[in-house]
């Protein structure tokens, strides 16, 4: 009986901590700065996707209406509210997504040398986004509730003015629940949505490296690496109560949405999203690239 193939190559703590970008500190300081790129640029549709989430319907018409709306009786900062916590949080998110994503590159090839196919990409993907929620699922909680502050320019009594008082009165409120409420819904969330991600973003730079550089990735411009960037953020996206304790919320809240809403109700703020995510995934993958290629320039 043939042995059965392997799916990990057995690589040593030193090649993994020597490789290139096999999940080193050029991962951290290149994932942080993508992720501040990301906010910059994406965190206004942002506002209007959670808002079209989260309010019942018929509060709003569309986005257009939604962003309207929002600009009229909060001013244009009013499309900035929440972005304190992915400002700051969105550099550690970023930084541990993209070092997981390539540690777990490395785990499979045995080398940062030897080029992943796209599904050692996917599965790479996939861990990075079970790594990734660690983080993410309370950075978003606290962005989400602060985006759904309604308030105008001038008032600023009646609201929690950033993430910190947030969080602060959440742990006082539930313990360390309140920071955790939808953890496992994150973590079902991100496993496909980063396994997308990451062979979208590769699949459509390896066909731009084909096209325009002979193959060779490192020499794309920052055009094609937006672009496929963007590629990668459509595939992801394509694809006051108590914090609930145990795993049946997400099939209670599911239901709860079902039952309010129909099947519409699962797809609220699409639009945006999608919007949203071919400038904000572009500059994210744009940045990240190039950033690393500076640091593996500086260090030979």
């Amino acid at each position: 009986m043939s042995e059965a193939p392997e799916v990990l190559a057995v690589v040593d703590d030193a090649e993994l901590t020597n490789s290139g970008s096999g999940g080193g500190w050029k991962d951290f300081v290149a994932g942080s700065l993508a992720g501040a790129a990301q906010v910059a640029v994406g965190h206004p549709l942002d506002t209007i996707k959670v808002r079209m989430q989260i309010e019942k319907a018929g509060m709003f018409q569309g986005p257009i209406d939604c962003l309207l709306k929002t600009v009229k009786n909060e001013g244009v900062l009013g499309l900035y509210k929440g972005m304190a916590s992915p400002l700051v949080g969105i550099a550690a998110v970023n930084s541990l997504l993209f070092w997981a994503y390539s540690y777990g590159k490395t785990l499979q090839t045995g080398s940062s040398d030897v080029t992943p196919t796209l599904g050692q990409i996917a599965v790479a993907g996939a861990g990075a986004g079970i790594v990734n929620s660690v983080l993410a699922s309370p950075v978003e909680l606290l962005k989400v509730r602060l985006q759904v502050q309604y308030n105008t320019a001038s008032e600023f009594n009646t609201a929690f003015r950033g993430p910190i008082p947030l969080a602060r009165h959440l742990i006082q409120q539930f313990g360390a629940r309140g920071i955790a409420w939808g953890f496992w819904a994150t973590v079902a969330r991100e496993i496909p949505a980063y396994a997308a991600f990451y062979a979208g973003f590769e699949f459509t730079k390896r066909r731009f490296a084909d096209a325009l550089a002979n193959g060779d990735a490192n020499k794309l411009g920052t055009l094609p690496l937006m672009l496929s960037g963007s590629a990668g953020g459509v595939s992801l996206w394509m694809n006051g109560k108590a914090p609930p304790k145990g795993f049946g919320y997400i099939a209670a809240t599911a239901r709860e949405i079902a039952a309010e809403q129909g099947i519409k109700g699962f797809f609220r703020g699409f639009s945006p999203t999608v919007i949203r995510s071919i400038p904000a995934a572009g500059v994210t993958f744009a940045t990240y690239e190039l950033v690393m290629r500076a640091l593996d320039g500086n260090a030979k």
